[in-house]
């Protein structure tokens, strides 16, 4: 036997008829595909997503932080759609420093009209559309040269010499170190310049879209006649809370990992301002509002900013103790006590017996309107300011006997409920 038997015969041509069944095949998985792929959108809450649409507004970059194939591509994919924006794609970790700062091009006269850095095809095609989003995938694996090169892209907009548009926006993925391939932390440079999201999946909104119908992403609705009520607010709260707590103004994390996600400086605490505002003007809710301060300036700064949103977002205890009857207090039972506390703080700081007669006309309002164990603490207090020569109101009689004043307060409380007692049985016996 020769080696030429052992080589198999050469395939017969496929003829006409073969070609058409395979084209049809084909067409036939396109259309299935097709079929696949097809799915349609609805006006469903999601917080993230909002978080994110509102960044983008705000014209911020935005790091989205999820595990391997959570579904940042995709989300990155459906937020173009909804935008109307060209989606320009990056994979930065397969790319060089050089494809960031711009290639040097060495023109006839260098020493006098100097060396150009020549941006690379994706940047030169975002600036002829004039709008777009850059989608900077993968960043947690590229290496801290490349990182080094986005910094003037992400801040300044500029690849090598070209000034992107200022309809481009830009939002980045990584993956957790732990599961990137091949990852790096972040670099704090790099880090501080992003506004951090941790992008979860929701069973309900996977088995739905799975189903054909993914909750649609939509730029937050401003309220023109807040613009600058909101920008006036944001500015007044940032100020207030770092005017406090000095100390966060600028405060670099120990551990390297912390380093490279949200922590505070004044380049972030000017993106939490900014978002401040126009989560204002777009009135979301407090856990949209959260999720985007705590991923500009860091999970502790940011709550404790909130904490402070609240204590601003509380009546005036002077004007509650002007007109008790009309009093309106917190809904949420921290602000309503924070409020009735702040009330007896007033009443303390400058102690008379109109102010302290009020003050139990307020804790009486907050009795008639909302929980009743939200004024033990307010009224035994209260209680405590009284002066020998002060006559018993009657609303401490109303309030002991609902709240069980008279077995919470101190000595004074039982004085007062004894005069008051006495005083009835001696108009009894006349």
């Amino acid at each position: 036997m020769t080696s030429s038997t052992l080589q198999p015969a050469p395939a017969p041509a496929p003829t006409p008829a073969d070609e058409h069944a395979t084209g049809t095949r084909l067409a036939l998985a396109s259309d299935l595909l097709a079929l696949l792929r097809t799915t349609t959108t609805e006006p469903r809450p999601d917080e993230q997503l909002e978080a994110l649409m509102l960044a983008v507004a705000a014209d911020l970059p935005v790091l989205l932080w999820g595990e391997p194939g959570i579904g940042k591509t995709a989300a990155l994919t459906q937020l173009a759609a909804s935008l109307g924006l060209p989606l320009t794609t990056v994979i930065a970790s397969v790319h060089e420093p050089s494809d960031f700062s711009g290639l040097p091009v060495v023109g006839d006269d260098p020493a006098v009209r100097g060396v150009p850095m020549a941006p690379p095809q994706w940047a030169v095609e975002l600036v002829r559309a004039g709008r777009g989003l850059l989608f900077l995938d993968e960043l947690s694996t590229a290496t801290p040269a490349v990182q080094a090169a986005l910094l003037r892209v992400v801040l300044e907009r500029k690849v090598g010499a070209l000034q992107l548009p200022a309809g481009v926006r830009i939002v980045a993925a990584a993956n957790p170190r732990a599961s990137a391939a091949d990852g790096w932390e972040l670099s704090p440079p790099l880090a501080n310049r992003f506004v951090h999201l941790n992008w979860v999946h929701d069973r309900e909104v996977v088995v739905r879209g799975l189903g054909g119908v993914w909750p649609r992403a939509e730029l937050p609705r401003l309220a023109p006649e807040r613009l600058a009520e909101s920008v006036a607010f944001a500015r007044r709260a940032v100020c207030g809370f770092l005017e406090a707590r000095p100390t966060l103004i600028h405060r670099l994390p120990s551990t390297e990992t912390r380093r490279g996600g949200a922590w505070p400086s004044p380049r972030s605490w000017e993106a939490a301002l900014t978002l401040l505002a126009f989560g204002t003007a777009a009135s979301v809710s407090r856990e949209v509002l959260a999720l985007l301060v705590r991923g500009a300036v860091g999970d502790g700064p940011g709550l404790e900013l909130l904490a402070h949103l609240d204590r601003m977002d509380l009546p005036d205890p002077e004007s509650l103790l002007a007109d008790p009857p009309s009093a309106e207090l917190p809904v949420r039972g921290d602000l309503r006590q924070a409020a009735l506390e702040a009330v007896v703080a007033a009443v303390g700081a400058r102690p008379e017996r109109e102010r302290w007669e009020a003050g139990w006309a307020v804790l009486v309002r907050a009795l008639e309107t909302g929980a009743p164990d939200l004024v033990v603490a307010p009224a035994a207090a209260l209680a405590g300011l009284r002066r020998d020569d002060w006559d018993v109101p009657e609303a401490v009689e109303r309030l002991a006997g609902v709240v069980g004043l008279a077995r919470r307060a101190d000595r004074s409380v039982g004085r007062v409920k004894a005069a008051a007692d006495a005083g009835r049985a001696t108009g009894a016996r006349r």
